[in-house]
């Protein structure tokens, strides 16, 4: 692979969590490899690895995104990052209030249905 590849791999496994990234990677196929060599070079080696802004920050755009454009399939595993990204539970609620503003509160309020679950399994998990 090249260097882009085993950041993005590195930073995903930071984010993500080894236990997510293992499934991810075991349920890999010839198929979708071009796929996932493309989301892990761009989107964990280059967006995710710069240092531009936190993860912090990052995490929250990234809510704020899926659910703006409506990609809710993805908000449970990116609020189960917040637990190493920093994203606090206001943090995120922030982000889904400008959703609402921005993009439209039905968005914002499945987006915050999802994060409520998501939360609560988190909890149970603990």
């Amino acid at each position: 692979m090249n260097d882009r590849f085993d950041q993005g791999m590195k930073t995903r496994r930071e984010v993500l969590g080894d236990a997510h990234v293992d499934r991810a990677e075991a349920a890999k196929t010839d198929l979708d490899l071009p796929f996932q060599t493309l989301i892990t070079e761009g989107a964990w080696g280059a967006v995710w690895s710069s240092d531009a802004i936190s993860r912090r920050e990052r995490s929250m755009l990234t809510l704020a995104l899926l659910a703006a454009t409506g990609n809710f399939e993805e908000i449970p595993m990116h609020i189960r990052a917040t637990a190493r990204t920093g994203a606090s539970k206001s943090d995120v609620m922030e982000a889904f209030q400008h959703v609402a503003v921005y993009a439209g509160v039905p968005k914002a309020n499945h987006a915050i249905k999802l994060a409520k679950q998501t939360y609560a399994e988190m909890e149970n998990q603990s």
